[in-house]
């Protein structure tokens, strides 16, 4: 197999064997050399207040107990600076004084031998608080929300196009409903963790990370030194789904300690923490407002969110902004509300954004196809923009409407009941339904650094981080492709703050980013050795037109003559020869400015509904997707099935409890907290369609990771709805609010 036939292709991942033999070491489990002690964070019991009085002594002579850190005497850090544009590259200080903003908040650090003695000392520290009045009920302070100058990735709060109001009230049909979505977290099976290790005036910290440089940059800025003594390390992240782009207590705690006790400390999060000191998907309340003609044509749409925020971190997702590029409409509004309450702070969750939206967006469009009497996909159709209607720009490569057709084809979408409730087998009442997909292209800054060897292979280094999405697998074809190598003589090695920088894995944009780069490092190597062979007459390239040159199986080809990658490199370069291989900002890259950047899908969903318990069942469901440039089809497809999985646990399942009383999270657990299991998706596929998107980068390959849990939820609720006749607006979909709804059994 030649180098040039490996991208894009179902390649096997090149990290697996290590990781299915547990030789892939996760922060937790690093080795150091000196023994390491043990940290457990001690959490308030009460949602807002402040700590009255703290007794660390009992604890302090527990066996094994080498520190307990309170507030009363933790190392100065840095505050907070909402001048530093992104959240995650500011600092995080930790115990920085006796307030308590929400329930779980650390008020102790305990550090011993073993984490079974840090665990059982935890116990022993004992707090007094003054409690505080905290607002912990979304609904009872709506009235408090206001507008935020700004919301998530710098885009605009609220956008208006033409006249709604008239619009709306001059339209034939109208939809004007309110959806209601829960507080939602990530829950990566790995849990948040670090191990800090110090060395002189430098520490090395092996943490749970999605982007090495904010890691830094954080972790540097909470301690107050040069960025040049932290020394990030994270080859392997057991899932992030958002949660990991900046660091938490975990990381800044065991920097601490270490620094402190001058000994490496290991700090991780049990699974219960997570839900207090991890940020979360914010609730939200969403009005979204649709006006069409009797001929399915919108003529009005908005799309209005007010959701929760913490009030001295604010985060804004972006829920309304997905409506602005979707379908056609002259009159348009996009809003964005923030109801201040005290608890964790909203961070980006898989598809921030982009997966509440559509899951209200997608859910009005059905209803607004069940007013009209029209077949769902046809309502689609028939709101196809040409243009951005919102931007004014032309759209790089939108093939949404192939998607629907396709998807509608594959699904067997003409054996839909065509009224809801009236397809059922034996106790089981059977639905169909359908939505769109949509996700902004983001491109970020990114370097990559490509050695070529004297013994003719390939080492790539970039910070950029593998969450279990494949970076290894697909670097190594894209360097394959770009060397004519096979792919058994690339190495990629990630996740290190002393290789050159990325944005890491986040929001789609890691595969895109870093490919991107990795292909330019590999076209500048290519250039660096063709100019040496045409130098050199020992070469049997001498003199030869470079421009006719083709790299392959490890040697490179001028019409009838060829040299080893491995003979030139070792002549000329005898240390081995480099190159580096940037991707741009999006602000600095006029398509972005030019054309609207999107990934597209369809979503089609089967359930049956019991018709007396109310018990649903996913039976089948299929994503049809456009994303330009398929790097690696396995791991492509099993990131949108992945994201497909989480669409159905949004629309039946997850959702994090408050007690109103307390601020705590009454469901934080695996066992209450609900998602996804093997039994919950017995049959499920994605298909993408061939594509290539010339404006979004030399490659033409998009972001795929979120795009599948875009509209996903709304196709299920949609079934659910096709199946019963019963619209359920408060997701997650639940027996006691479909029950009521359905008819009553027979006798």
């Amino acid at each position: 197999m030649t180098g040039r036939e490996m991208t894009g292709r179902a390649m096997d991942r090149v990290d697996g064997p290590l990781k299915v033999t547990g030789r892939a070491p996760y922060a937790y489990e690093h080795r150091t050399d000196d023994q390491p002690l043990y940290g457990v964070v001690v959490g308030a019991t009460v949602g807002k207040g402040r700590v009255a009085r703290i007794d660390a002594g009992e604890a302090e002579r527990a066996p094994g107990v080498v520190m307990v850190m309170t507030h009363h005497h933790v190392p100065e850090q840095g505050p907070r600076d909402e001048s530093v544009p992104f959240e995650y590259w500011r600092a995080q200080p930790m115990l920085a004084g006796p307030e308590v903003h929400h329930y779980g908040e650390p008020v102790a650090l305990v550090v011993a031998g073993t984490f079974e003695q840090a665990r059982a000392a935890a116990q022993l520290v004992e707090v007094t608080y003054d409690v505080g009045a905290g607002r912990f009920d979304f609904a009872a302070h709506l009235a408090e929300a206001y507008a935020p100058k700004s919301v998530n990735a710098g885009l605009a709060t609220d956008t208006a196009v033409g006249d709604f109001d008239t619009a709306f009230g001059a339209a034939a049909v109208t939809v004007d409903q309110y959806y209601t979505t829960p507080y939602e977290f990530s829950m990566p099976m790995e849990p948040h963790a670090c191990l800090a290790v110090p060395h002189g005036e430098d520490l090395t910290v092996h943490v749970s990370s999605q982007i090495v440089d904010a890691a830094r940059s954080s972790v540097a800025a909470t301690l107050r030194i040069d960025p040049e003594r932290i020394h990030i390390v994270a080859p392997y992240v057991g899932g992030g789904f958002g949660s990991k782009l900046g660091v938490h207590a975990e990381t800044i705690l065991a920097a601490l300690a270490a620094r402190t006790l001058g000994r490496p400390v290991k700090v991780a999060l049990t699974r219960q923490q997570v839900f207090s000191l991890v940020g979360l998907r914010p609730t939200s309340r969403q009005r979204v407002r649709l006006g069409a003609d009797r001929d399915g044509r919108l003529t009005a749409l908005a799309h209005e969110v007010t959701m929760h925020t913490r009030p001295d971190m604010e985060y804004a997702e972006q829920t309304a902004a997905t409506t602005r590029s979707l379908y056609a409409a002259p009159h348009r509004r996009t809003s964005h509300r923030l109801t201040p309450l005290d608890l964790p702070r909203g961070e980006d969750v898989r598809a921030p954004g982009e997966a509440p939206g559509l899951l209200a967006v997608e859910s009005a469009m059905d209803e607004l196809a069940h007013a009209l009497g029209m077949d769902p996909v046809e309502l689609r159709l028939r709101n196809e923009p040409a243009v951005d209607p919102e931007r004014g720009v032309p759209y790089s490569d939108r093939h949404l409407t192939a998607c629907l057709r396709d998807g509608a084809r594959r699904f067997g979408w003409e054996r839909r009941p065509a009224v809801p409730g009236s397809v059922r087998e034996g106790q089981w009442l059977i639905g169909y339904g359908t939505a769109a997909a949509i996700r902004g292209h983001f491109q970020m800054a990114t370097s990559v650094q490509v050695l070529l060897a004297a013994d003719g292979t390939a080492v790539v280094r970039t910070d950029m981080t593998d969450i279990g999405t494949g970076t290894y697998t697909i670097l190594t074809q894209v360097a394959a492709d770009g060397l004519g190598l096979p792919p058994d003589r690339v190495r990629v090695e990630l996740g290190r703050s002393e290789f050159p920088t990325s944005m890491g894995s986040g929001g789609s944009w890691g595969a895109a980013n870093s490919s991107t780069a990795v292909h330019r490092a590999c076209h500048a190597l290519r250039e660096k050795l063709l100019a040496a062979a045409y130098h050199d007459v020992d070469s049997p390239l001498y003199g030869l037109a470079a421009g006719e040159a083709a790299f392959a199986d490890g040697r490179v080809r001028i019409g009838d003559a060829s040299e080893a990658l491995g003979a030139l490199v070792a002549r000329h370069f005898p240390d081995g020869v480099r190159a580096t291989g940037e991707t741009l900002a999006m602000t600095e890259d006029p398509n972005y400015r030019d054309y609207s950047i999107h990934t597209y899908g369809a979503h089609f969903a089967e359930v049956g509904v019991d018709a007396d318990t109310g018990e649903i069942r996913l039976r089948r469901m299929l994503g049809v997707f456009s994303v330009g440039r398929v790097l690696n089809a396995k791991t492509a497809r099993s990131q949108l099935i992945g994201g497909m999985i989480w669409g159905a646990g949004a629309a039946l399942e997850e959702e994090a409890v408050v007690d109103r009383r307390s601020g705590a999270f009454v469901n934080r657990d695996l066992a209450q907290y609900l998602v996804p299991v093997h039994a919950d998706i017995p049959d499920i596929d994605a298909v993408v369609l061939d594509g290539y998107d010339a404006r979004a980068n030399v490659l033409g390959a998009k972001g795929i990771g979120e795009l599948g849990i875009c509209g996903a939820g709304a196709a299920v609720a949609n079934a659910v709805f096709n199946a019963t006749g019963v619209r359920v607006r408060d997701f997650p979909i639940t027996l006691e609010k479909l029950l009521p709804g359905l008819p009553a059994p027979a006798g």
